[in-house]
């Protein structure tokens, strides 16, 4: 067919190391901090955690129900995601369920939002937040970008030996044998917030999410981000 050959070790698919993420999480502070958070002890996608509203957190907060997403170049919320194992819930760590908890009080709406209450676009917070602070931390490269935070979940979770059911089940990963697919550990809800506790997060929650650090925020992207969700 003439296709390229694919070199697996030339792709660049770096993640972040716990040290990474606990600096991003102590240098920001809001809305910004609390996407780290939850990216770093979810995995899940960027588009998936700006969507998340109030309402989608159950069992007490220890649990997120996946549904929706942000659309990639408009600031909108679709019911469709990027895959059928994506529609799933992810199961916190209590310490985790409590900061969440903590930042969403009295929010029923999405938890990230611009001034105006539209759903941000996770480029434009690329450019404002997140490639600014790699840059100021020296760690800025190709390809590290949000779905950084993924890998470096899905490498916690292999690294504390979580049940690969679990593991594939909150990563949104398609079951591949016939274990995987005969399995229904993600119907023992129990043992998932067990597991959740056990595993653990892998990097350094604050004590309060109002670190005193003035955010990042270029003029000209954030005019960009109000033209557009406007």
């Amino acid at each position: 067919m003439d296709l390229p050959i694919v070199e697996l070790a030339e792709q660049k698919r770096p993640s972040f190391k716990a040290k990474t993420v606990s600096e991003l999480i102590k240098a920001s502070t809001g809305q910004e901090q609390a996407l780290y958070v939850l990216l770093a002890a979810t995995g899940m996608r960027v588009s998936e955690a700006l969507a998340v509203e109030g309402r989608h957190f159950k069992n007490e907060g220890r649990t997120i129900t996946v549904e929706q997403q942000i659309q990639k170049d408009a600031p909108l919320v679709v019911k469709y995601l990027k895959t059928a194992a994506a529609k799933r819930q992810v199961d916190l760590h209590p310490d985790i369920a409590e900061y969440l908890q903590c930042f969403a009080e009295g929010n029923t709406g999405l938890l990230f939002h611009t001034a105006n209450g539209t759903p941000h676009l996770y480029g434009n917070l690329a450019d404002r937040w997140l490639t600014p602070r790699l840059t100021q931390m020296g760690v800025d490269e190709k390809g590290m970008g949000w779905h950084a935070f993924k890998r470096f979940r899905k490498t916690w979770l292999r690294g504390q030996r979580c049940l690969e059911d679990l593991n594939n089940f909150w990563m949104a990963h398609k079951p591949q044998t016939m274990s995987e697919l005969y399995s229904h550990l993600y119907e023992e809800l129990d043992m998932r917030l067990a597991e959740a506790e056990r595993v653990g997060f892998g990097f350094e929650l604050p004590e309060t999410h109002a670190v005193a650090v003035v955010p990042i925020v270029p003029k000209k992207q954030e005019q960009k981000e109000v033209e557009i969700a406007a």
